[in-house]
């Protein structure tokens, strides 16, 4: 992990304020989901990307009944639905 060399205080509602330069810097807009992750004694925000319900994988994944779906798990689900 790099240090950004960016100092904030939390508020009173728990809340912080990304600088400008890192939101632009990421593509972070106003609206979009941030997804807040521990590892050890640290705290991680990353741009949500949505995960396959079934693998974990966040490749090929599309809704799906408000559900992500990765390409081949659907496939699978075909392929068992067709037995």
């Amino acid at each position: 992990m790099k240090p950004a060399g960016v100092v904030r205080k939390v508020d009173q509602l728990g809340r912080i304020v990304l600088p400008k330069s890192l939101r632009k810097r990421y593509q972070m807009n106003e609206g979009d989901p941030v997804e807040i992750l521990v590892q050890g004694d640290h705290i991680i925000l990353e741009r949500y990307r949505p995960r396959c319900v079934f693998c974990g994988s966040m490749e090929e994944v599309k809704e799906f009944k408000d559900r992500y779906l990765c390409e081949p798990c659907m496939n699978e689900m075909g392929q068992l639905h067709n037995r």
